[in-house]
């Protein structure tokens, strides 16, 4: 028992000390997912409630331009609560720091080490099994950088691991694990909308417990108890109650359960550019009546790339045909059978009716909490693949081998994940320095702190700058500029490689509206084009920023 403890601790600190130093190395939110979750958090902890005074896109507020636009506005309309929620307490204790919003998810997602271990002891994996898969959930390959940040990365994979666990154990007859479950669907949900096919998976792992007593009774053969009716009642009883603030504020906020779904610019829409837009109505109709040919092609694509981003994240390239290997080798065993389930909903799931938002981080999120146990998949088919070659080679030993083949293997995909998180966060740095560069912009051109903002990224403009900001939407440039005068945007941020069709050209200088001013300042890059740019957005001819700012751009290289 202590030497147990003493290994589960010494995994815990080993992922806790990967997660630190990747605080230490990057430290702020990078991206769309984790500035609104801290946004929000702030809002929270400072006493504002559930709310943001920035328009990441317009599902926010119904698909469309509001007919009474204001800022601030209520949060949380798409994404779900939970990854803001565990910030406040720390935001509370520690003030308003980059480190005290990543802390919460440093110390969660360190708990995946030591439980893929315990799992893989009760799955009757090998020693090394047990052991290489931990290793690799507390670097889980290009999923490293993501792992410390503040999003649901950390925490959905955690409380689906412990999910599915449970569902493990209540396939060997344990019923009070099956309905504690509940608990976790409910919280995995309040992480992630799409936390429900979790429930979903361990539903199917009732009705296969009984299915499989039931065909045990027939034959006359031996088999663990079916999962009685009151677990299924009393986990769906505790889903619900989790669930059940939630919900209620939603529909008193809102009046929907789901509110962007509503719009049908979340399930309905054919390219990702119809989230953007504002104009026309996604409907069930539309949907359809994009032909059999492109609805079949997108659906095909949507899952192709799943495979491929989880292949590359979570896979590392390398342990990607090992998973599938470790998934054929164990598809008979009750301990992984949730996971099975799972892996496979989520895939059916992302193919069939999230494609569209496949490349853009629905399914990794998701798929993150796959890592573990694939992992462990991974390293058994490793195992099975050195001990039939071994029992070619005389010579070899096949436990020997086996685990210098899974070190091996092990210290390759440690070498990936470094060499990923070192670009991914110079890629970071790259977009921390731009929305940097414009606050100090913004500042020397005498920004007002209530001046709101036009951009593409309005939760990173808000946390480097403090300024309120309106997302400009995939749409013409007249649309655009409607949503400009209806939310009194005075500055307009293009960046080149992040901007819709219709702000593009502005940074070449060419087809610039009157109401949009001369850069004051610009980013030129290697190729002499200008990458990024600050423009003032002047709806009054004497507006003295498009009078006397105008050829005063400042710029660099």
């Amino acid at each position: 028992m202590r030497i147990t403890l003493l290994r589960a601790a010494g995994l815990f600190a080993l992922a806790l000390g990967v997660r630190v130093l990747l605080l230490l190395l990057y430290p702020d939110p990078a991206y769309v997912d984790s500035y609104y979750y801290v946004n929000v958090a702030r809002a929270l902890s400072t006493g504002h409630g559930f709310s943001i005074d920035f328009i990441w896109t317009f599902v926010d507020v119904g698909g469309h331009l509001p007919a009474h636009p204001l800022l601030p506005i209520p949060s949380n309309a798409h994404w779900m609560p939970l990854a803001s929620l565990v910030q406040v307490p720390f935001l509370v204790v520690l003030g308003a720091s980059a480190f005290a919003s990543a802390l919460p998810f440093a110390l969660i997602g360190a708990l995946a080490a030591p439980m893929t271990w315990a799992f893989a002891r009760e799955a009757g994996c090998r020693p090394s099994v047990a052991l290489g898969g931990a290793i690799l959930a507390a670097l889980p390959a290009g999923l490293t950088p993501f792992m410390a940040q503040p999003d649901n990365f950390a925490l959905f994979q955690v409380l689906v691991l412990a999910a599915l666990w449970l569902g493990a154990r209540a396939l060997r007859g344990d019923a009070r694990a099956f309905a504690a479950a509940g608990v976790l669907v409910g919280l995995a949900t309040l992480a992630r909308n799409d936390g429900v096919l979790v429930g979903a998976a361990l539903a199917l792992v009732w009705i296969w417990s009984r299915l499989r007593a039931r065909r045990a009774g027939a034959a006359g053969t031996q088999a663990p108890p079916a999962l009685p009716a009151w677990a299924a009642v009393v986990a769906v009883g505790l889903f619900l109650a989790v669930m059940a603030p939630w919900e209620a504020r939603q529909l008193a906020v809102f009046g929907s359960l789901s509110p962007s779904s509503s719009s049908g610019r979340i399930l309905w829409i054919r390219s990702i550019g119809e989230l953007n837009s504002i104009t026309g109505t996604p409907t069930l109709a539309s949907f359809f009546g994009q032909g059999i040919g492109p609805l079949i092609a997108s659906r095909i694509t949507g899952f192709l790339q799943a495979v491929t981003i989880f292949s590359v994240l979570v896979g590392g390239i390398l342990l990607a045909p090992f998973m599938v290997g470790g998934a054929w080798l164990r598809r008979h065993s009750s301990d992984f059978l949730p996971f099975l389930l799972y892996a496979g909903l989520l895939f059916a799931f992302s193919g069939l009716v999230s494609a569209v938002h496949v490349p853009n981080g629905t399914f990794i999120h998701s798929g993150a909490a796959l890592a573990p146990l694939a992992y462990l998949l991974a390293l058994e088919a490793v195992v099975a693949v050195v001990a039939w070659v071994a029992r070619h080679r005389p010579t070899w030993n096949a436990e020997s081998a086996g685990r210098v083949f899974v070190g091996g293997i092990i210290g390759i995909s440690l070498f990936g994940a470094v060499y990923f998180t070192t670009n991914v966060h110079d890629t970071w740095g790259h977009e921390r320095d731009l929305d940097q560069a414009v606050g100090a912009a913004l500042g020397a051109h005498g920004a007002a702190p209530d001046d709101v903002v036009m951009s593409l990224d309005t939760g990173a403009i808000k946390y480097w700058t403090g300024h309120p900001g309106v997302v400009a939407p995939n749409d013409p440039i007249d649309t655009i500029e409607s949503v400009a005068r209806a939310y009194d945007a005075r500055w307009l941020y293009v960046e080149r490689s992040d901007a819709v069709a219709a702000l593009g050209p502005i940074l070449d200088g060419s087809g610039r509206p009157g109401w949009i001013g001369a850069p004051v300042w610009s980013v030129t890059g290697t190729t002499a084009t200008t990458d990024a740019g600050l423009y003032p957005i002047c709806f009054s001819a004497s507006d003295p920023r498009c009078t006397v700012l105008a050829g005063s751009a400042g710029g660099r290289s």
